[in-house]
């Protein structure tokens, strides 16, 4: 008997408490920051989706996906949210061009003696190492891949070794040409 009327005496004060004015006033603050939360992560959701996502409607559809589903929206939104800021992916695309673009101006260089060469130039100025081959016709620099010379449209018969033997060969021919210059 005593625990059924220590069971009542509690559901009493319990109800009497939600009957008064401080459980009203608990509500309405809880529902207020609830609210106040609901808002604060649809609002965090439009930021980093524009941060995220180019197109506006798609924005509009995450946005609206945070507060018409409540705290459910926000964890769809996580799921499928691009992974990358756009900020982050306009920079990764221009250290890319601009690494392409250093690539591209690069200048070409000696494989011996790693003086700087101008890509026209058949033979290292500076070691006398062979760089590209002539065309037999024309006379102008070939690339060792090419089959034709594309400036005269002459067939290349056999590609010849840029190697450091072919260029040893030419090294008595040209002091020659340089001992009949100073004579």
């Amino acid at each position: 008997m005593l625990i059924a009327a220590n069971n009542r005496d509690f559901f009493q004060r319990l109800s009497d408490f939600f009957d008064s004015g401080t459980w009203t006033v608990v509500r309405d603050a809880l529902i207020l920051v609830v609210a106040v939360f609901w808002l604060a992560i649809a609002y965090w959701i439009y930021k980093d989706a524009r941060r995220r996502i180019e197109s506006s409607w798609l924005v509009a559809l995450a946005t609206a996906l945070g507060l018409v589903l409540p705290f459910v929206g926000v964890i769809i939104y996580l799921l499928f949210r691009p992974p990358e800021y756009l900020e982050e992916i306009r920079e990764r695309e221009l250290e890319i061009r601009a690494m392409e673009e250093t690539l591209a101006l690069q200048e070409m260089r000696c494989p011996v003696c790693r003086a700087q060469v101008d890509p026209s130039f058949l033979v290292c100025p500076v070691c006398t190492t062979r760089l590209r081959q002539a065309c037999d016709s024309c006379k102008a620099p070939l690339e060792p891949l090419w089959q034709i010379c594309p400036y005269c449209e002459t067939p290349i018969e056999s590609p010849r070794s840029l190697d450091l033997d072919a260029t040893q060969s030419l090294e008595p021919e040209r002091r020659r040409r340089g001992e009949r210059a100073s004579g």
